[in-house]
């Protein structure tokens, strides 16, 4: 059975909460508000919407932050998912400044580029 993207996600900050700090990344533009409940349509909704701006398009799911200055970029994918191009400029630009930085599909790829065992 594949995995959703959201939950080889769950795994992964998991997984590398044992090495170090894992911060999930939100990127581009999305609404935040109040949420109550709303009897009209049987479900939460958010009221009081206004626009919030996360990271630049383009940076990854995840950053990574271990000791002795281990940084790390995680895009997370499943296992059909390709980059988008902003996406591609990050990781090529992290990769210049000598900063790990990749693409995960698992637990174990995410590992691999933090540089744990």
């Amino acid at each position: 059975m594949n995995k959703s993207e959201h939950r080889i996600q769950d795994e992964i900050r998991l997984a590398l909460s044992q090495y170090g700090i894992v911060l999930r990344l939100n990127s581009g533009r999305f609404w935040q508000g109040k949420r109550v409940w709303s009897n009209e349509f049987n479900q939460y909704v958010l009221i009081n919407l206004r626009a919030i701006r996360g990271c630049p398009e383009g940076t990854p799911d995840l950053q990574f932050l271990g000791e002795n200055n281990n940084v790390a970029f995680i895009e997370c994918k499943d296992h059909k998912g390709t980059t988008r191009d902003k996406q591609d400029k990050f990781l090529n630009i992290m990769y210049q400044y000598g900063i790990k930085a990749g693409i995960a599909r698992s637990t174990e790829d995410a590992i691999k580029i933090i540089g744990g065992k």
